[in-house]
């Protein structure tokens, strides 16, 4: 029988178009990926983008958050995972994400930043959602932070909310310049620095 006349609804063309959407606007930008670039990819119709997005900003919020959503396990196996050394985790953390910008050959930086350096002056909504994001990644920097403290890896004074604050902006332009230079070395100055340095 014919899912259509048994009443089982066709697939949703809003996973696939998200899914393919996210990988365009990751290496292209968001201003350069066209609704068109976009179900091309997806292999899907044009009209399926305006039947699952209200429109190309609504769509950048989904892939904002789909691309946080894949990043949030990192965190939990990382930061937050108190079966490892607290300064051991940050290091991971550094590590996966370095190792993760460089699956393009650092081409194509983090979503989080690009969205920051295009799309936060013309979009609101946009920058509200990444002021959100950034203020998780440095309460799970934060946690990992005051755990080390805790464990005695730092010492009791040690200011963990502004050093979370300067991890996560610091890993950001090191993102940025990793891009610029197609090379891991600015993610691995930084982190030289920061256990060298801010960290020991």
């Amino acid at each position: 029988m014919d899912d259509h006349i048994s009443g089982v609804p066709k697939p949703s063309h809003r996973e696939t178009i998200l899914e393919h959407g996210l990988r365009v606007v990751h290496a292209h930008g968001f201003a350069n990926a066209s609704v068109r670039d976009i179900v091309q990819a997806a292999g899907v119709p044009q009209g399926s983008f305006t039947n699952h997005f209200e429109s190309k900003e609504a769509f950048g919020l989904e892939i904002i958050n789909l691309y946080h959503a894949n990043g949030a396990e990192l965190l939990r196996a990382t930061l937050r995972n108190d079966s490892l050394a607290p300064l051991e985790r940050l290091a991971a953390y550094i590590d996966a994400g370095k190792n993760r910008l460089n699956e393009d050959g650092m081409r194509n930086g983090s979503l989080f930043g690009n969205f920051t350096a295009e799309a936060s002056v013309h979009s609101e909504p946009i920058r509200s959602r990444l002021i959100q994001i950034f203020a998780e990644l440095t309460g799970g920097v934060a946690y990992c932070l005051r755990a080390a403290v805790n464990a005695g890896e730092l010492p009791r004074e040690f200011d963990v909310e502004e050093v979370a604050a300067f991890v996560v902006s610091a890993l950001q332009g090191a993102y940025l310049l990793a891009k610029a230079y197609r090379s891991p070395e600015p993610v691995e100055r930084f982190s030289r620095i920061l256990f060298s340095a801010i960290l020991r």
